[in-house]
């Protein structure tokens, strides 16, 4: 084996339906060693221990001990404890989002961190959707967002509202793009079936003048993932859920074309015609949690910065709580 090619042990809080998706990814990735999971749950540890073939551990430390990173799947509310836990113990750590339960927790956690000089990446798994990377290179300083994540009811996941369970996704991609600091966040929210909102707008002014108008809900018809931006001279559609991107750009033109076909627009005397461009950008057909599991391995080994590192998993969160501030403030009639 070349001395280059480093193996990575790795283990897996929890077990439930994300957890064994991630099981099965990480087994995809050359590079991992996967040595088991560890899931409270009896009864379904060894379901999967038989499924899938993998030790099940007995308990959090024991895996952790065994292991150079922990890939935390396991319930929110449990995600500071369990990172800290693996933190301590000087292992890198893959965390599904949202990174924790509060603000707070996130910061203490980016202390850990810091100390313990480990790597942690963060679940927004639409970073890596290949309909959003196919585009990320024609998305430049966009002013307006508009985004629309819409799910059909699935009791799983209500015991969150739905700004951290889907609206999340979206503040994280916002705040990739955008690079501005946030100037006000106004939003409003409406629990239907549940006891935390379940559907929700929030628009996010920034200091550079950017808008983001983003909506979400757990109570649709249909599903959605579809995210439009707009900057100058171009318009760029990434339809999340269909793996479709697309990009209509205005260039200036020193000549007319010939193409009897081509649109142009006349803006008048003195200014330059432009012609409209359509162009869908390849989209490959990979796995977006394969890619951010394969990219999370590849910053443990060559000492990178993860792509989507514990801070930009504090700023989403962050966000996240202060359109739930807004929207719980409104909801009292303040």
């Amino acid at each position: 084996m070349p001395k280059f090619f480093i193996m990575i042990r790795i283990g897996v809080l929890g077990a439930g339906h994300l957890g064994k998706i991630h099981i099965k990814c990480i087994k995809q990735i050359p590079g991992y060693q996967l040595v088991g999971f560890y899931d409270p749950d009896t009864e379904n540890a060894r379901k999967v221990e038989d499924e899938l073939g993998l030790k099940s551990f007995p308990d959090t430390d024991s895996l952790i001990d065994d292991c150079d990173v922990i890939d935390i799947v396991t319930p929110t509310v449990s995600h500071y404890d369990c990172a800290a836990a693996a933190i301590k113990k000087s292992r890198h750590v893959f965390i599904e989002k949202p990174v924790v339960s509060t603000p707070e927790e996130a910061r203490k956690l980016i202390l850990l961190a810091e100390e313990a000089g480990v790597k942690v990446q963060v679940g927004h798994v639409e970073r890596f959707n290949p309909a959003f990377t196919a585009a990320i290179n024609e998305i430049n300083n966009p002013m307006f967002i508009e985004a629309h994540r819409l799910a059909e009811f699935n009791p799983r996941g209500t015991d969150v509202p739905v700004v951290l369970d889907l609206m999340i996704h979206d503040i994280d991609i916002v705040l990739s793009v955008v690079k501005s600091n946030i100037r006000k966040v106004h939003a409003s929210g409406v629990n239907v079936v549940s006891d935390t909102p379940d559907i929700a707008n929030a628009r996010l002014e920034f200091d550079n003048g950017a808008v983001a108008n983003l909506t979400a809900s757990r109570i649709s018809l249909k599903n959605m993932r579809k995210t439009r931006f707009f900057q100058r001279d171009a318009y760029i559609s990434v339809d999340f859920l269909e793996k479709v991107a697309e990009v209509v750009k205005m260039n200036e033109l020193d000549e007319v074309p010939e193409d009897p076909f081509a649109m142009i627009l006349d803006l008048g005397e003195n200014k330059k015609k432009r012609q409209i461009i359509f162009d869908k950008p390849e989209v490959k057909d990979t796995n977006a949690i394969v890619e951010e599991l394969r990219s999370f391995k590849n910053s443990v080994v060559n000492n990178l910065t993860p792509p989507v590192s514990i801070q930009d998993g504090y700023y989403a969160l962050d966000i996240a709580h202060k359109v739930l501030e807004k929207i719980y403030t409104n909801s009292n009639g303040i």
